[in-house]
């Protein structure tokens, strides 16, 4: 599908939708606990659907009710997969987080995705199953044979490039055999780790979390059982990000973001301070954030810790008047695109130039010109796009539009709603 965005004119109010990282965890966390989970909110996003389908082969009931889902563990926590193979689509965090939940079980399973999860690494989630007990044939990516269980004990992982098996572990080790003491080194996303630990005690499973100068270690004890209940999930603050500056760059009078009231650390919500920078005034409602438009200017951010920031932040740098820096660019690889290199040939097509230097990019303010961008299969360069299109003075055409659906499958009737001009191209 193309569509094609031409300049526009937002106002009014439009809600963030769950967070599908929070969704994720949440739907894992109860897979493995001791009595049925009622989870409202959940992300409708192709990611959460791959975690629930994660879920359901493990041996979850899952249930789907209008504004809810119910899931309904197998007895004692333990998975009990339905088939030898599992499928995470494209959901990076689905495969990497999963994998030591399947490899709580003794059965032979096989890990695998589809599309761009292909070609992304694994390597490290097979050292680590390896360490801790389990079977693992020997693969730098998808798919990958196991055989557990996972028995516990001491693990030690570089945790600079990914915190998504980081969490995997954080959830499956209280279940293993032995207490487990897991060393973190260069741990990045610390936010998306925090996340975590939060869904882990909202669930009563126990840790002890030391920081060094060093690493970080986490202490978890062996034999828990989670305590399943009724849980809410926060709106999300990746989608919230992507409205927020198309409020800054097009609302008139003003746009509100509404569902973004929670109580869980999400790294996206660092957009707020990225605004103040760039010299926006957030106004708070009752409900979220409200923004007015203004021209940006210019800002230097360190990304590393919310490195899906980049694209719609290289967006609203496109407007100022003159460079910005956004730094942490080394967490750009291993996602749906090699995203540095993405921005870069993409919005070059725009008439935005953006340089990369070291660990930087450094976005070149420009005039928007007619295009048509390839976002490469990556939800968040379709969102980028979009907001070149909704603020420039050209119309933006995006192919494959519809991959947005991994993380925002409602991204562009929203954005219709409020006043975006889009229209498909036959």
């Amino acid at each position: 599908m193309i569509l094609r965005i031409a300049p526009s004119t937002l106002s009014g109010e439009v809600s963030a939708p769950p967070s599908k990282s929070l969704s994720a965890r949440f739907i894992a966390a109860a897979l493995l606990a001791d009595s049925p989970s009622m989870i409202h909110g959940v992300s409708e996003s192709d990611d959460t659907t791959s975690a629930l389908g994660l879920a359901a082969a493990l041996g979850a009931e899952i249930e789907l009710g209008k504004d809810a889902i119910r899931i309904t563990p197998t007895p004692h926590g333990i998975p009990r997969p339905r088939n030898e193979e599992l499928n995470a689509g494209e959901s990076g965090l689905s495969a990497r987080m999963f994998a030591p939940i399947a490899a709580l079980t003794s059965s032979s399973i096989v890990l695998t995705g589809k599309g761009t999860l292909l070609d992304r690494p694994i390597g490290m989630v097979v050292e680590g199953l390896q360490e801790l007990g389990a079977t693992c044939n020997s693969a730098s990516t998808l798919p990958i044979k196991i055989e557990g269980p996972i028995v516990g004990g001491e693990i030690d992982i570089d945790g600079s490039l990914s915190s998504q098996f980081l969490t995997g572990l954080l959830l499956a080790l209280p279940y293993a055999e032995k207490d487990s003491i897991v060393t973190v080194h260069g741990l990045t996303s610390r936010p998306y780790i925090d996340m975590t630990l939060e869904v882990m005690r909202t669930f009563d499973l126990d840790y002890m979390h030391e920081k060094t100068d060093e690493c970080d270690i986490f202490h978890i004890p062996s034999g828990q059982t989670a305590c399943g209940g009724t849980f809410n999930i926060d709106g999300d603050w990746s989608a919230a990000a992507t409205l927020l500056i198309l409020g800054a760059l097009c609302g008139k009078p003003d746009l509100e973001v509404t569902g973004i009231r929670g109580d869980f650390t999400q790294a996206d919500a660092g957009i707020k301070g990225a605004l103040l920078f760039a010299g926006y005034h957030l106004l708070g409602t009752d409900e979220g954030l409200s923004i007015k438009k203004k021209r940006p200017r210019a800002f230097n951010l360190d990304l590393t810790n919310s490195p899906d920031l980049f694209p719609v932040l290289a967006a609203l740098a496109s407007f100022s008047n003159k460079p910005s820096r956004l730094g942490g660019a080394h967490r750009l690889v291993g996602k749906e695109s090699d995203r540095a290199t993405v921005l870069i040939s993409e919005f070059a097509k725009a008439g935005i130039n953006i340089e990369r230097e070291k660990d930087e990019l450094i976005i070149h303010p420009g005039k928007v010109k007619p295009c048509r961008i390839d976002p490469h299969g990556d939800h968040r360069i379709v969102m980028a796009a979009a907001i070149l299109g909704c603020a420039g003075n050209s119309e933006v055409e995006i192919l494959n539009a519809e991959c947005v659906a991994k993380s925002y499958p409602d991204f562009f009737d929203n954005l219709a709603s409020i006043g975006g001009l889009i229209e498909k191209v036959q």
